[in-house]
């Protein structure tokens, strides 16, 4: 039972490593015992195996960062994520685009046991009233027609955070199919509101009563500390049978 969830010894990929949960997520795998390997566009403080600066919204970065690691992966965590203050073309190539591009070229290096898991957001929980149109920007077949799909659909795309949102759901379980063949899972959680870097964003641009009412019933916002545990687990030995599955880590609003 010491090690219960099984990542000592494993080599684990972390997008969005620099702060926030992403920095969170390494730091408890670290503590476990795991070979850490950070992707990020900034610099990580952490004592990591490697280090390589990737910006996710360049399609090209990512196939050479993810080759310069190298080697088996046996778990990827998609942490990287950008408000809606940033445009939203740039919001959906890092939330949606840039995360289905890196998990593309990680997949080929993991083997039968790996596992994925992405941090989406409960601002895509409603997914299932415009699944439609969510399916279309899904199954398109590369970053670039994804992005052309996005361009062409500015009413849909919006402020670009809740459809990257919704996006990275529906592909969680769409993926999830797929996957199991080759022994592979994947999975998503849905934080509630968090204490990161990124809330002075949100703050900024949304109303102050829709942030106080994302924040009940527990009536806090999260820590990146327990975000990264529900990622942690998802992609650990303990849950070996769980795959295709949307997790709110939300202190309860979604129930």
């Amino acid at each position: 039972m010491a090690d219960f969830l099984g990542y000592a010894g494993k080599r684990v990929v972390i997008a969005g490593c620099h702060s926030g949960m992403g920095e969170a997520t390494a730091r408890l795998l670290l503590e476990l015992g795991a070979e850490v390997h950070g992707i990020d566009y900034k610099p990580c403080a952490l004592d990591l195996a490697s280090f390589t600066r990737i910006d996710i919204r360049d399609e090209a970065q990512i196939a050479a960062g993810v080759a310069e690691i190298g080697g088996r992966i046996d778990a990827l965590f998609n942490c990287a994520g950008m408000p809606g203050l940033f445009g939203a073309m740039e919001v959906m190539k890092t939330n949606f685009l840039g995360t289905r591009a890196l998990t593309e070229a990680v997949m080929p290096l993991m083997d039968d046991g790996g596992a994925i898991a992405s941090i989406a957001s409960t601002a895509g929980i409603g997914w299932p009233t415009r699944l439609p149109t969510v399916l279309e920007l899904v199954n398109t077949k590369s970053y670039a027609e994804g992005l052309a799909w996005c361009e062409a659909h500015p009413n849909e795309v919006s402020e670009g955070y809740v459809l990257s949102k919704e996006a990275v759901i529906v592909w969680t379980m769409a993926l999830a199919d797929e996957l199991v063949a080759r022994g592979i899972r994947i999975n998503c959680t849905m934080p509630g509101p968090t204490q990161t870097p990124m809330w002075p964003h949100f703050e900024a641009s949304a109303p102050a009563a829709i942030l106080e009412a994302a924040a009940q019933p527990i009536g806090r916002r999260s820590t990146p500390e327990e975000q990264s545990g529900a990622l942690v687990f998802l992609n650990s030995d303990a849950a070996s049978y769980i795959s295709g599955v949307a997790l709110p880590v939300d202190g309860g609003r979604a129930g």
